[in-house]
C-alpha cells in the first residue's frame, strides 16, 4: 500500500505501541498511535483515517466500548482488534460488535502488515450508481456500502457489505464458504470460519423487515440467498 494509508493505531503498552509505529511507518504507512480509545475518538472528529487497530485492553475506554461508540455513530471504518485474550467468546464479541478482523498477541509485524493490506485490498467494490444491487425491498450500494430499505437507510461496515454482494450476486446466490474464506481473511480455518458465521447472523437481522428473504446454510458448501 502506499504511504497515502492512514492509521489510527491505539495500544496503551508504550513499548509496543512505538515498537509498532516504527515497523508500520518502514512498511510505508502513516500512522498516529495513541495510548487510550477516549483520545482516539477524539481524533476520529478531526482527522481522517484509512483503517484502525486498536487494543482491546486500554485505559479510559476500552477497545470493545471504542468500537461500539463508532458503529453506533454509523461510522464503518474498517478496524482490526488486538488482544491477548484467547477464549473464542472474547473473540466472536469483538465480531458482534462490528469489528472486521482480530489478531491475538504476541503477533508479528509481518502478519499484521498482511491483515491490514488484505482489508484495504479486497473490501472496496467498484462499482456505478447504476449498479445498485436489489435484494428483494432492500437496495444495496457497494460504493457506499449502504443498505436501503423504504424509507431507512444504514451503513454496513465494508467486510459485511462485501459479504452481502458476493451473497446478491454470485450464481444461484450461493456464497462459497471457503473461497470466501480465503478471499476476505486470506485462511478458512475455524476460528475465521466461526467469524464468517457472525457476519453472516448479522445480515439475516438486517434484512429482517422483508420476510420473503432468507440466507440458508449449505451443509459443508456456504449460504445461499433465497426470496421467495
Amino acid at each position: 500500500m502506499s504511504n497515502n494509508t492512514k492509521i489510527l493505531y491505539l495500544e496503551d503498552d508504550p513499548l509496543l505501541g512505538e515498537i509498532t509505529k516504527d515497523m508500520l511507518t518502514r512498511n510505508d504507512f502513516s500512522v498516529r498511535w495513541v495510548d487510550n480509545g477516549a483520545e482516539g475518538l477524539e481524533l476520529m472528529d478531526t482527522e481522517d483515517f484509512d483503517i484502525i487497530v486498536a487494543d482491546i485492553m486500554m485505559p479510559k475506554l476500552d477497545g470493545y466500548t471504542f468500537l461500539k461508540i463508532l458503529r453506533d455513530r454509523g461510522n464503518h471504518i474498517p478496524l482490526i482488534l488486538l488482544s491477548a485474550r484467547i477464549l473464542t467468546e472474547d473473540i466472536l464479541k469483538g465480531f458482534a460488535i462490528g469489528a472486521d478482523d482480530y489478531i491475538r498477541k504476541p503477533f508479528s509485524i509481518e502478519e499484521l502488515v498482511a491483515r491490514i493490506n488484505r482489508l484495504l485490498k479486497n473490501l472496496p467494490i467498484i462499482s456505478t450508481p447504476e449498479k445498485i444491487v436489489a435484494i428483494g425491498n432492500y437496495k444495496y450500494n457497494p460504493d457506499t456500502y449502504t443498505l436501503t430499505h423504504k424509507e431507512n437507510a444504514f451503513a454496513l461496515s465494508p467486510r459485511s457489505g462485501e459479504i452481502l454482494y458476493r451473497l446478491a450476486t454470485s450464481k444461484d446466490g450461493i456464497l462459497l464458504r471457503k473461497e470466501t474464506l480465503l478471499a476476505l481473511w486470506g485462511d478458512d480455518n475455524f476460528f475465521n470460519g466461526r467469524s464468517l458465521d457472525v457476519f453472516i447472523s448479522k445480515l439475516r437481522k438486517q434484512l429482517s423487515e422483508d420476510p420473503r428473504i432468507s440466507i440458508i446454510n449449505i451443509r459443508a458448501t456456504g449460504y445461499r440467498l433465497i426470496i421467495s
